[in-house]
């Protein structure tokens, strides 16, 4: 292990001698990931040492198709300001204190967050009352009253206003979900 690594990552030559090899557990991953996107910081560096070890134990590369890259969504979001992991952290108020050296686990976990920051954040506090047979309800000025709260009613589109959306989806040129869905 280059010690400018070992910096980055903490992980050493004596930690990792009695660990398996890639293409020992190549397979166990490739089924863990099946066909999903994969979400990843600046995923073309992650996907580009990714296929060279599938390729170098003869499995086909993951689709680039697949990628999902947080680094290009933040640039889009927030051009002109820093896009690194802790900087997006920073941002979002996401805490990272217990984030020492670069470790899968926890980047994965801290990316999982910002993830949700930038394709439309946490809805801190919205809840909707499920259980409850009655809401109070408060005015400024006038006192709470309560309100018995109405059963949800069904609704279902029809037949002919399905037939009419797949319609309408297959004229679109380029959708944005493109972008993230395998080919196919």
């Amino acid at each position: 292990m280059p010690s400018e690594a070992e910096a980055v990552h903490g992980l050493s030559n004596i930690f990792l001698s009695d660990k398996p090899r890639f293409a020992e557990r190549a397979e166990e991953l490739l089924e863990f990931i099946e066909d999903s996107p994969l979400v990843a910081h600046n995923a073309g560096f992650d996907f580009g040492f990714l296929n060279h070890e599938l390729q170098s134990c003869a499995r086909p590369p993951v689709s680039m198709h697949r990628m999902v890259d947080t680094l290009t969504i933040a640039r889009s979001r927030h051009p002109g300001a820093k896009h690194s992991l802790d900087a997006l952290c920073m941002r979002f108020g996401i805490d990272r204190s217990h984030r020492v050296k670069h470790g899968a686990l926890l980047d994965a976990q801290l990316l999982a967050q910002v993830y949700v920051e930038l394709t439309g954040g946490r809805q801190i506090g919205l809840g909707l009352v499920a259980d409850a047979a009655r809401v109070a309800v408060s005015q400024e000025s006038h006192p709470a009253t309560v309100r018995e709260v109405r059963p949800p009613r069904p609704h279902f589109a029809a037949a002919e206003e399905l037939a009419r959306h797949r319609a309408f989806i297959a004229k679109l040129v380029n959708p944005l979900w493109a972008r993230f869905a395998g080919p196919g």
